[in-house]
């Protein structure tokens, strides 16, 4: 049985785990809606249950390690969570060494964003690539940097937190106390704020049908979208202008190869990027705009497959990034062979 990293993307809405070997296949995986509310100690908890899970699925896999994707702000070289807006009661959290001495294995900690660039640069949207953003629009909005073939970290492990930078001077305050974040405007939940804010409950509206009539998220705004409904329609474009402005600056910050964008909200790719890429071509100056913006082809693995990276190919976080794939990572390693617990 090859050496296997156990990996976990830790979000605000979901925990998620799995058992990963180096070719970026998934053997096991299992999940668990986060405990975001009831702080640091209950989710430490599920993250041990949740390993609990995945190993007892696998009892001949032999774990080398633990690579945790958390959201930030986070210090991946101290292993300490700083204080993420979308978990409550997180403050300087020491999460790498709480792990350690749980589990008696070597743990890596990233921003859930870097693991999710690490895991579709070398598997994913950004193959062959030395420069690369990636954008996961859930929840949040949360970003990672991959220049020259390394990671982008900054002071402390803060840099690319790009959900809160400042686009507009309007709109509903951020998570994080401030007005006019990215995030706040462009986020999942601020599309399902905007549609919900648009419809009442039974008034029979598409959106309303699919939510069961309580709060409409964004996946509800997608699927009445596909569906042909106006509102959501206007509502995707709406999201549209405002990730475009979002992206066009990350364009001009870091001039990457390419811009990948993930989360939930990269299910409605499609109907996004027209107007997108139109507001894109409009902000950027002519040197920007031939910037390919692609969707993440992981999907909501891409944070797994890059947080085991931290233990099976990176060593130290912020390593040198390997370029060539292994031979058995030719193919998409998405596949249909991963257990759901």
């Amino acid at each position: 049985m090859p050496k296997v990293a156990l990996a976990f993307d830790l979000g605000g809405t979901e925990l998620r785990g799995a058992l990963v070997e180096s070719g970026g296949r998934i053997l096991a995986s299992a999940s668990a809606p986060t405990l975001a509310l009831a702080g640091s100690e209950a989710v430490i908890g599920q993250i041990v249950g949740l390993a609990g899970e995945l190993r007892a699925m696998r009892p001949d896999a032999e774990v080398a390690g633990i690579g945790l994707g958390a959201p930030g702000p986070l210090d991946p070289k101290a292993g300490i969570v700083i204080g993420p807006p979308t978990l409550a009661g997180w403050h300087e959290v020491p999460l790498m060494d709480i792990l350690i001495s749980r589990f008696g294995l070597p743990v890596r900690l990233e921003n859930d964003a870097n693991a999710a660039a690490l895991g579709e640069l070398r598997f994913g949207a950004g193959r062959g690539a030395e420069s690369l953003v990636f954008v996961t629009v859930s929840t949040g909005i949360g970003g990672g940097v991959i220049a020259e073939g390394r990671l982008y970290h900054g002071r402390r492990g803060l840099a690319a937190e790009i959900g809160h930078m400042t686009i507009t001077g309007e709109g509903e305050r951020c998570f994080c106390g401030a007005v006019g974040c990215f995030e706040a405007v462009a986020s999942g939940t601020a599309l399902g704020r905007r549609a919900t804010a648009l419809s009442a409950s039974g008034d029979g509206s598409p959106m309303r049908r699919l939510s069961a009539n309580g709060d409409v998220t964004a996946r509800h705004v997608v699927e009445a979208a596909r569906a042909g409904d106006h509102a959501a329609l206007a509502l995707i474009e709406d999201e549209a202008q405002w990730l475009g402005i979002g992206f066009t600056n990350l364009l001009h910050l870091y001039s990457p190869d390419v811009l990948v964008m993930g989360g939930g909200l990269a299910n409605g790719f499609d109907l996004l990027i027209g107007t997108l890429r139109r507001t894109v071509s409009r902000r950027a100056m002519p040197a920007y705009r031939d910037v390919p913006i692609m969707p993440a082809q992981l999907g909501g693995n891409a944070g797994l497959v890059g947080a085991a990276s931290l233990i099976l190919w990176e060593g130290e976080p912020g390593a040198p990034i390997a370029i060539v794939q292994d031979e058995d990572a030719s193919e998409n390693p998405v596949s249909g062979e991963a257990h759901h617990g």
